[in-house]
């Protein structure tokens, strides 16, 4: 069965009844589902909360299905990009599919993504880095300050570390600027810059947005643009660096078309000028566990070399997010946002810009940001090997380095 044959079979079963991770996130599990290469499958069987092999279940709920050659990518220690996680295979690559019930699969998307974790670990085994060391956090100086939205004050939540030329940090869809608190007790960068992240209204430790009732948010470029300047006025930010990855990175184009006198350059992370496909009904969906799916979603955006500890942090800050949060960012970073018509006016004269993209990144990917720095004259674009979609946080010691490139490009 694709790399799979029948010893394998076994000791992935063993694996999946031995596996601590999967009994904790079995609570009250009751599905059966396939993982399929033409008429081969394996079947996947939880019963009362608790994982019960691969006997005794006419019809599974579902099937993930892939051709042989794909699985294989799939479980290979080093898997090629897209091909870390399900849902990557799903946006890019052409013969995986799910057959039966979307909606079930989608509510056990964090049983599927073990289960498939461990096929992999007991048939090749992992590339996985090692932890890094514990950073502390007390050198964090945190605060709120009051800005203006619609006419009506919103206290934002900020935290900064370091001194020297300001570099503003934006997090990513959904998640807060906790993210980048590995990056900000990093003591070359803090002894280069003053680094300061916030979280949006509606996000994290900020007060919600004014005037908009739980379910109805919906990010727009406008509004994000306008957030960072009066976010920028009121810490009295001084022609910052402003850097972000993801929508972060797409609303640093923004900044870099319409405030270049007001910035000192941008470092666009996981940005393009335009990216379809990341909308999905299961971010807010009423019969889907929110901080169970969202989490899921972004998971495979990461490396699979990203270490557990850091990977897990980006887990948990997502299942943290505000109902509909996250759905709501998406908005903005795969529908409102369309800078197609406008990059190329980016004044880099006036503003330089730096992007960069994790070479695991399947949601935005290196080709799609090069295609975009492409269009904006004096752009510097490259991939980063070994990292995904949060590189900040993923994997902060690999991302410094860049980081501290991108810096020196922009000569902070």
């Amino acid at each position: 069965m694709y790399p799979c044959d029948a010893e394998h079979a076994r000791r992935w079963h063993g694996a999946c009844a031995s596996d601590a991770e999967l009994r904790d996130l079995s609570a009250a599990a009751e599905i059966a589902f396939c993982v399929a290469s033409g008429a081969q499958r394996l079947t996947f069987v939880f019963r009362e909360g608790r994982y019960a092999g691969g006997e005794g279940v006419e019809a599974p709920a579902f099937t993930l299905v892939a051709d042989a050659t794909d699985w294989a990518r799939f479980f290979r220690p080093v898997p090629p990009p897209a091909y870390q996680n399900f849902f990557g295979m799903r946006m890019r690559v052409g013969s995986a599919r799910v057959e039966g019930s979307e909606l079930a699969m989608a509510q056990h998307a964090h049983l599927v993504r073990r289960v498939l974790e461990i096929g992999r670990e007991t048939l090749g085994g992992t590339c996985i880095e090692p932890d890094p060391p514990r950073r502390s956090k007390t050198h964090l100086r945190a605060g709120y300050v009051e800005i203006g939205i619609d006419g009506q004050p919103v206290d934002v939540f900020y935290e900064s570390a370091g001194t020297g030329p300001d570099v503003l940090l934006l997090h990513t869809a959904g998640a807060d600027g906790r993210q980048y608190q590995d990056l900000m007790s990093d003591t070359q960068l803090t002894q280069r810059c003053r680094l300061t992240a916030f979280d949006l209204p509606g996000h994290g430790r900020s007060d919600p947005w004014p005037g908009v009732a739980p379910g109805a948010y919906a990010l727009t470029t406008e509004r994000y643009a306008q957030t960072i300047l009066a976010v920028m006025d009121a810490l009295k930010l001084q022609r910052p660096v402003v850097s972000g990855s993801s929508m972060g990175g797409e609303i640093c184009l923004e900044m870099a078309y319409r405030a270049a006198a007001r910035l000192s350059g941008v470092i666009a992370c996981e940005a393009s000028d335009h990216v379809p496909g990341r909308a999905t009904p299961w971010a807010r969906h009423p019969r889907i566990n929110q901080s169970l799916f969202v989490p899921e979603w972004v998971d495979g955006l990461m490396a699979p070399q990203s270490p557990i500890a850091c990977r897990k942090k980006v887990w948990w800050g997502y299942s943290q997010g505000g109902y509909a949060t996250f759905a709501g960012d998406i908005d903005f970073y795969t529908g409102d946002w369309d800078g197609r018509d406008r990059v190329a006016a980016i004044d880099t004269r006036a503003c330089p810009v730096v992007m960069m993209t994790g070479e695991y990144d399947y949601s935005c990917t290196p080709a799609m940001s090069q295609a975009t720095a492409d269009k904006i004259p004096g752009a510097v674009f490259w991939s980063m090997p070994c990292l995904g979609h949060f590189p900040m946080t993923e994997n902060p010691s690999r991302f410094a380095v860049h980081f501290n490139r991108a810096l020196d490009l922009l000569g902070v």
